[in-house]
């Protein structure tokens, strides 16, 4: 899903696999594994994107590059 940051240009969550997807602007692509729903539906909620996954995701997450 497209998103609207100076940072993130891209999300996407596979409740299945509680895999979160992100996407930045220089093109990077992490996915983050173990995401609860509810983080990844207050991300996608949340007004500043690029605050949010710096307080709330990174370093929280266990995560790969794509």
């Amino acid at each position: 899903m497209r998103v609207e940051s100076t940072a993130i240009t891209d999300i996407a969550y596979t409740p299945e696999h509680g895999k979160l997807f992100v996407t930045f602007h220089d093109g990077d692509e992490y996915v983050y594994v173990g995401v609860p729903e509810r983080i990844s539906a207050a991300f996608y909620r949340s007004r500043s994107k690029g605050r949010f996954f710096q307080r709330i995701i990174r370093d929280r997450y266990p995560y790969n590059r794509v």
